[in-house]
């Protein structure tokens, strides 16, 4: 990983450089959390990214830089878009492997886990509530999971990389859930459903909360927040409202995004780009997917 680069801008306060706009945030809490001031700027010229800091504090900020970057080396599967200065996160495709893993035991076992998981609003009532959870990861044939795949690893790529791997997922899988449980509550009628639309529209969820934030970081970011708000709901228009679909499963897991987005959002990047942070995160989807299967099963 390339570390910090300190430069001189004649006639200025000397500068680091970033590679992009999510980077130099980044840094800029890095640098907040130890106590230096720092003023976010790009350059019209060469579209780069700069931190400027007083020059009595410019090593200890390129130290501070460095000690963040070795700290979180581990999580090498985060990279730079370099069109627009996001990032992505390609572990999302495990995520993709998993759920066709388990499409493909479903298959084999003729529908066996449609049978256990599909979320039965009648059986849920009556006590299981487990299919809240199990119905996220099933799908009704081929058709509908390519359409949450395609869609879903790059909204969750793009939200893993932005909150944490770990910690996007959870949430993104908690929002798929709560879909689930609005749908229950405001359903009076009996009603089975299944698949991961709502943890994916939970994903877009947590992205569009985080461009509202980006509201407090920058007083000028008004028009990026308008513009990423604006997309969010076209797209949960788009793929979400589909008359056919469960409407309510995909609004319910959007809104329940934005609201864990919104928790995610006010917490420091030190925190969400943490190795171990996320692996207790990851630990515990692991347990909330697991734990259900195995009462469903049993």
């Amino acid at each position: 990983m390339k570390t910090a680069d300190a430069t001189h801008l004649d006639g200025e306060c000397p500068a680091i450089v970033a590679r992009s706009r999510r980077q130099a945030l980044d840094w800029s809490l890095v640098l907040s959390s130890q106590d230096i001031a720092s003023t976010l700027r790009r350059v019209p010229e060469t579209g780069r990214w700069l931190l400027e800091v007083d020059a009595t504090d410019l090593e200890r900020a390129c130290d501070a830089i460095r000690l963040y970057q070795a700290e979180n080396r581990g999580w090498n599967w985060r990279r730079p878009l370099p069109a627009n200065g996001m990032a992505f996160h390609w572990g999302s495709g495990a995520w993709v492997i998993l759920l066709g893993l388990i499409y493909a035991c479903n298959v084999v076992s003729g529908n066996g886990l449609d049978a256990r998981g599909v979320l039965d609003t009648q059986a849920v009532h009556a006590g299981q509530w487990w299919r809240l959870f199990t119905a996220v990861v099933l799908h009704a044939n081929l058709g509908h999971l390519a359409s949450n795949l395609s869609i879903g690893f790059l909204v969750l790529g793009l939200a893993m990389a932005r909150f944490g791997a770990g910690f996007a997922l959870l949430a993104a899988y908690l929002a798929g859930v709560g879909g689930n449980l609005i749908g229950l509550w405001l359903r009076a009628e009996p009603y089975s459903g299944l698949g991961a639309s709502g943890m994916v529209m939970g994903g877009l969820g947590l992205l569009t909360a985080e461009s509202v934030w980006l509201r407090r970081e920058s007083p000028r970011a008004a028009r990026y927040v308008l513009s990423g708000v604006l997309a969010g709901l076209l797209l949960l228009v788009w793929f979400g409202l589909d008359p056919q679909a469960d409407v309510v499963a995909h609004v319910g897991g959007f809104v329940t995004g934005a609201l864990l987005g919104a928790i995610l959002a006010v917490l420091p990047d030190r925190l969400t780009q943490h190795t171990p942070g996320n692996l207790v995160a990851g630990a515990l989807l692991a347990g909330l997917v697991l734990y259900p299967w195995w009462l469903a099963v049993h």
